[in-house]
């Protein structure tokens, strides 16, 4: 099975815990080398958020886990990198 060495995800989260806290637990995972939060949007009641993990085999079900006792959910994986390295994405002609 090949590495997992970024995943892109959109959570659902409450406002509590803080983004900074909640991205702190989620970067503490044993898989997780590193962690981005972007705020998209926000209302009333929850934030919706981008999460952009990296390391050396994320393991999505700890991730997953770790968002959902953070009161959490996971809308949907966005992007995912598997093998020895990351590949970035280029843009194509249908990208225009």
């Amino acid at each position: 099975m090949a590495t997992v060495r970024r995943l892109v995800i959109d959570v659902l989260k409450p406002h509590e815990p803080p983004l900074i806290d909640f991205t702190e637990r989620i970067a503490a995972q044993h898989s997780v080398a590193g962690v981005t939060a972007s705020l998209v949007e926000r209302d009333k009641e929850v934030q919706n958020v981008k999460l952009t993990l990296e390391g050396d085999g994320v393991d999505y079900t700890s991730v997953q886990e770790a968002v959902e006792e953070l009161g959490a959910s996971v809308h949907s994986i966005d992007e995912v990198s598997c093998g020895e390295r990351v590949v970035e994405e280029r843009a194509t002609f249908q990208d225009r």
